[in-house]
């Protein structure tokens, strides 16, 4: 689909929504900006084309895809897919109501003159990998993963966050209806796919291997100067490391990638967490080159987070939301994050690292990963008793995750339960150890 700028004057509205001007176009459908005047807020809205449903000879596929798309109407809950809102299926007006993403997509950054760092590419992976497993566990195969339906969010010209969009290629793997085969863009296509064979998620691993493939080199990982040549290619050749077509990509990033273009899809990742955290790695084992050591990235955020016992309830969509909502910084040894008498509701989640808790300059316990600090006075039910009764200092180097009233009030209700219940699970928790330390007070040192 083509970007264009133009303004539109042939129409007001599609169906209830205002328009405002198009967003883009293609064959079978535009894309426009539109003003959702109930919900106050701007959405994209995707309007095919009269032409296009009516085409004797590919009519009913068109017809099908828009379907199965619409059939996804409120279904997708995910910070990384694009959310379809509402759809209307009239025979003279079939559109679709989507979130709008301020940006581009990925198709950009597949030029050689383009490329994005490593370290974004892996983390661009990561999240990918992550919302189209969300989509696999909801029966979805995507099959049309491209740089092109992966909207990439921006700010002040950087790449900020992605979103995967377009699901009109869907399969649905419990229906029972004939599905359409074949579907998807030739570059990025398994060989399953080229075969007619049965798809499972290893089918769109190998579409997402293809899309990092192209954003690490600017080169698709099978290139040729006709479709029968480049299915042959598909089919049978080799693919080229990553790392012979850009300096400074290490073998560990080729492993990852290569075993996610295998020719057989039992010999890609077993599921999508397993490629999700192979990328990660990348990242921990520092086997991308950083460009800021100090920060934290989304990936390494929502791996620790699945590794602390406060969280453990939580679902991947409700962990997103703390990646995104949370107060993330690192601290080096020696820094004080909270100081004896003064006031503060924020509280912190010890990621890494750990502190000690002090009165008087005596130690009273050490907090490790995992462990809440501030809480007390963050739960308290009067100013009087928000001021701090210690001082706690970092011993190692620390990363915290930290939350005020007000960060947490944007998260959702259903993220805000869990954090209620961890909540409560630490205060038990807390009072069985001082039941504990007074019925048996010889074992307190």
């Amino acid at each position: 689909m083509t970007e264009t700028d133009a303004p539109v004057a042939t129409f007001t509205h599609i169906g209830e929504y205002r328009v405002l001007r198009k967003l883009g176009e293609g064959a079978t459908s535009e894309v426009f900006l539109c003003r959702d005047e109930f919900h106050a807020r701007e959405v994209a809205v995707k309007r095919v084309r009269d032409a296009a449903v009516r085409d004797p000879v590919d009519g009913r596929y068109y017809s099908r895809f828009f379907a199965a798309e619409a059939a996804l109407v409120g279904r997708l809950q995910h910070p990384h897919v694009v959310q379809i809102f509402d759809a209307s299926d009239k025979p003279d007006e079939q559109y679709l109501v989507m979130e709008h993403v301020p940006g581009s997509t990925l198709r950009p950054y597949c030029r050689a003159d383009q490329l994005l760092p490593l370290e974004l590419i892996v983390e661009i992976g990561f999240k990918c990998a992550m919302a189209l497993g969300y989509v696999f566990r909801q029966g979805l195969v995507h099959r049309d993963i491209k740089p092109a339906n992966i909207l990439a969010v921006e700010a002040n010209g950087h790449v900020t966050d992605v979103k995967v969009s377009d699901f009109g290629s869907v399969l649905n793997l419990g229906a029972d209806t004939t599905q359409v085969h074949r579907v998807g863009s030739l570059t990025y296509m398994s060989p399953e796919q080229l075969d007619g064979g049965p798809l499972n998620a290893q089918s769109d691993m190998y579409a997402l291997g293809a899309v990092l493939y192209h954003l690490i080199t600017g080169h698709p990982p099978v290139e040729a100067d006709s479709q029968p040549a480049m299915i042959q290619r598909i089919l049978n050749a080799p693919v080229v490391p990553p790392s012979e077509r850009r300096h400074g990509v290490e073998p560990a990033v080729d492993g990852v990638i290569l075993q996610a273009l295998n020719k057989l899809p039992e010999h890609r990742y077993a599921n999508w967490d397993d490629f999700a955290n192979a990328l990660a790695s990348l990242i921990t084992n520092r086997q991308v080159p950083r460009g800021n050591l100090q920060a934290v990235l989304d990936s390494e955020r929502f791996g620790l987070l699945r590794q602390l016992d406060f969280f453990k309830g939580f679902d991947d969509v409700e962990l997103w939301e703390v990646v995104h909502q949370a107060r993330w910084q690192r601290y080096s040894v020696g820094h004080k994050l909270m100081k004896r008498g003064e006031r503060g509701r924020d509280f912190h989640i010890v990621a890494q690292g750990a502190v000690e808790v002090l009165r008087e300059r005596q130690k009273v316990e050490t907090l490790k990963a995992g462990m809440l600090v501030g809480e007390m006075a963050y739960l308290a039910p009067s100013k009087d008793m928000r001021l701090r009764s210690a001082d706690v200092v970092a011993t190692e180097p620390i990363t915290t995750i930290s939350f005020t009233p007000d960060t947490l009030a944007q998260l959702s209700v259903a993220c805000r339960g869990r954090f209620n219940e961890a909540f409560i699970g630490v205060l038990v928790r807390r009072l069985h150890a001082a039941h504990e330390a007074l019925s048996h007070p010889q074992r307190i040192l």
